[in-house]
């Protein structure tokens, strides 16, 4: 059984996930609305896998007996400026994230709570890919320079990622 205080912190947690595929939606309209038609594809991509995210967490909350309350949505940034922009944004926001990750390993331990703190292993170990790969794409973009040649095929690069969803089961993702 999940104690109340793990029980609330997840569900903000939940809350979280859910800002984040909306940011990363935002993303990808802007980018499509540019014509990175590969980036808004990496865009789409991120949004659905946090929509799993978000997922793998309620339904955790739900099999430990407790009870998932949905918050409200905060509205996401709208106004990019460049694709290094997002890039550099969504890289930031990873790292929120996994501070927000790290807070709720740190409040299981403390509550003694090893069912929660071998599901919260998976999003550890995930965060490190989260910030990986807007690091990657942020390097390749800086390497273009002021000019912006290149961002073409990089954009092309972006179009070949395919959302895959984890596999089900215990101690992974839905």
């Amino acid at each position: 059984m999940i104690s109340k205080k793990m029980t609330e912190a997840i569900n903000d947690q939940i809350v979280a996930e859910l800002y984040s595929a909306y940011l990363y939606l935002s993303m990808e309209s802007y980018a499509k609305f540019v014509g990175l038609k590969g980036t808004a594809t990496w865009f789409r991509v991120q949004a659905m896998e946090e929509f799993t995210h978000a997922d793998k967490f309620f339904k955790y909350v739900l099999d430990q007996g407790g009870r998932v309350v949905l918050g409200a949505i905060a509205k996401p940034d709208s106004d990019f400026k460049s694709a290094l922009d997002v890039f550099e944004r969504t890289l930031a926001h990873e790292k929120i994230v996994t501070s927000r990750i790290n807070k709720l390993a740190t409040l299981a331990q403390k509550e003694n709570d090893h069912a929660s703190s071998a599901m919260l292993q998976w999003f550890i170990t995930e965060q490190i890919e989260e910030e990986a790969n807007p690091s990657e794409i942020i390097q390749q973009l800086k390497l273009l320079g002021k000019d912006g040649s290149g961002l073409f095929m990089i954009d092309q690069q972006l179009a070949a990622r395919v959302f895959v969803p984890p596999a089900t089961g215990t101690n992974t993702a839905p």
